[in-house]
């Protein structure tokens, strides 16, 4: 049965990272939005969340709470050069994800996980020490 739902990417490998990341699949024009994803919102407990697997693909919410993006949303993976901007609907609680640029087929979608800081991200955190299934 078709769902109806078209989607500009698909699941693939990062090029630049060798893990599972989202590859555009068409054109995506610069403002597109390219998921809404509904949020799972939680209160924030890092001493549970960082034992496990979802601390890889959890967004801070505001500051007393976390959320898992159900849909793919949670598949990006990071830059600093992002072609994506990731925002929250609130009221809808949902997580959107937005083009910053033009994005070609065969581009990885790429959002900031630092907030658009200039701290760097420890490899460990990402998961780069080991395979991540």
């Amino acid at each position: 049965m078709n769902s109806g739902i078209s989607l500009p990417f698909n699941v693939g490998i990062s090029p630049t990272l060798s893990i599972r990341g989202l590859i555009a699949s068409e054109k995506i024009a610069d403002g597109q939005v390219i998921e809404k994803c509904p949020a799972v919102i939680y209160p924030k407990n890092e001493e549970i969340i960082e034992q496990t697997v979802f601390d890889h693909y959890v967004f801070d919410w505001d500051e007393t709470h976390e959320a898992l993006a159900l849909g793919y949303g949670s598949l990006c993976n990071h830059s600093y050069e992002r072609n994506v901007s990731v925002d929250y609907d609130f009221e809808t609680k949902e997580i959107i994800f937005t083009a910053l640029r033009e994005i070609l087929p065969g581009e990885e979608l790429l959002i900031s996980y630092n907030d658009d800081s200039l701290e760097p991200i420890d490899p460990g955190y990402l998961g780069l020490d080991k395979e991540i299934g």
